[in-house]
């Protein structure tokens, strides 16, 4: 999984691209939350609407950074699930723990000013 990060509004946009599947990526995925969150950014968005699979170590991905988020007193929200991913949400049942929005705009504007 290649990635490309951004600042937009109040935010920090994640956007993941191809297979989120476990790797070397993981780990750079993970040290570039930690570095906004040391920033002191607590606002994130993970843009999904590039990523055409997720296994297991890929979920893994998304809850790793959920809880470091919401244990530093951030939120983390989904945006542009395709419908591969929101399946695999429901099957899991994480639907009912993220946030999820069909467009970034809309997930963006989520965060309390």
């Amino acid at each position: 999984m290649k990635f490309d990060t951004k600042e937009a509004y109040h935010a920090v946009v994640f956007t993941p691209k191809g297979k989120m599947m476990g790797g070397p990526e993981n780990a750079k995925f993970h040290d570039a939350v930690k570095t906004f969150l040391d920033q002191g950014k607590k606002n994130f968005v993970i843009d999904l609407g590039n990523v055409d699979w997720m296994n297991s170590p890929g979920l893994g991905v998304l809850i790793t950074a959920f809880t470091s988020i919401k244990n530093a007193g951030g939120e983390l929200v989904i945006a542009r699930p395709t419908k591969k991913v929101k399946s695999l949400f429901v099957i899991t049942q994480l639907e009912s723990i993220f946030k999820t929005f069909d467009e970034i705009d809309d997930a963006l504007n989520s965060f309390s000013p």
